[in-house]
């Protein structure tokens, strides 16, 4: 993480009287979030890792190593899979995972993919390894309780809680693409929260923790474990992630009804373009800004996520039909994506 951003007990005590108002027991209440956080971290905390990393010197020539850091990760499966942030284990060439139980395994990696800030760890273990639950980013509802897990400056299994507090930011990645659909929280962050689990209350993992704002107060980040859910299956077919590029950058915006019943729109959002990069084939294709992308190749498109989702390997170098709105009209637009670099 730098300078930029880098991802009951009853209360009623019987049947109250509805003639008088109801009087909450702080207490009880206090009592009732405490057990819901504690309920959430025992689902989850067995699975939280501590990584560490060695690499290289620069222009080192004899192999030699240097303390490269640390970070978090967590098991997503019981045979040995991770999760964790390209950024921690980029470049390295040794990664070190603990356990909270103290257990240490020498982690390989599996694939990453810097343009997500995700990567895939395996560690071998004869035993099933104790593994979280993978969530739906999607069905997240600003305020919503958020439970971050991980090894800040090297404290293991620090919690911090907070809430959700925005969906559908973009943020930049270390590699320069932007990555769609960042879940804010201000679940406090530090150095070494990277690659943790961002849980909800019912210990589900909803997002990988990945930035914060340096000088800014809880303004964290965490890539939407829907997102992740993506790479991941991209880096076990491919070891990595291919990518169609178009060269647009974009945010999730509502459609009016209106434009809905007129243009035939079952989609009640789609992407407006911010940002067309010169030459890109988006510009090519003659694309611009402030168009909002409904479609590709007649499917639906409905946020930044699903239309980087859309634009798979299948599509490189093969033109697709781009519907956009533009002003009052929805035009269709032929655009030839290229292979998004690594």
């Amino acid at each position: 993480m730098g300078s930029r951003p880098h991802f009951i007990d009853d209360l009623s005590r019987g049947v109250p009287d509805e003639s008088q108002p109801l009087a909450l027991d702080d207490h009880a209440l206090l009592d009732a979030y405490s057990r819901t956080v504690i309920g959430a971290l025992a689902r989850v905390k067995q699975a939280v890792a501590f990584i560490s990393v060695e690499r290289s010197l620069p222009g080192d020539t004899r192999g030699r190593s240097a303390r490269g850091g640390t970070g978090s990760g967590f098991i997503f499966t019981p045979d040995g899979f991770l999760l964790t942030n390209s950024h921690v284990v980029h470049g390295a060439t040794q990664i070190r995972v603990t356990l909270a139980d103290g257990t240490r395994f020498d982690a390989d990696l599996v694939g990453e993919d810097p343009g997500s800030d995700l990567a895939v760890l395996r560690i071998g273990s004869p035993e099933p390894l104790p593994h979280v639950e993978l969530g739906d980013s999607g069905r997240l509802a600003v305020g919503q309780i958020a439970i971050a897990v991980g090894n800040p400056l090297g404290l293991a299994q620090t919690v911090t809680t907070g809430v959700v507090s925005a969906l559908g930011r973009s943020l930049r990645s270390e590699s320069g693409r932007m990555i769609p659909d960042v879940i804010q929280t201000d679940a406090a962050l530090n150095p070494g929260n990277s690659g943790g689990p961002l849980i909800n209350s019912a210990g589900q993992v909803i997002g990988v923790n990945t930035a914060v704002i340096q000088g800014a107060q809880a303004i964290c980040f965490a890539i939407a474990i829907d997102t992740a859910k993506w790479v991941i299956m991209q880096i076990f077919a491919h070891g990595r992630v291919r990518r169609a590029y178009i060269g647009v950058a974009g945010t999730t915006v509502p459609v009016s009804r209106r434009k809905q019943r007129y243009f035939g729109l079952e989609s009640e959002s789609g992407v407006h373009v911010m940002e067309i990069v010169k030459g890109s084939p988006a510009a090519l294709g003659g694309l611009r800004t402030d168009d909002v992308i409904v479609a590709v190749d007649g499917l639906e498109v409905d946020s930044v996520d699903a239309l980087q989702r859309t634009l798979d390997a299948s599509r490189i170098e093969r033109a697709v039909n781009v519907a956009v709105l533009r002003g009052v009209q929805k035009l269709d637009l032929i655009v030839t994506p290229v292979e998004q670099a690594s």
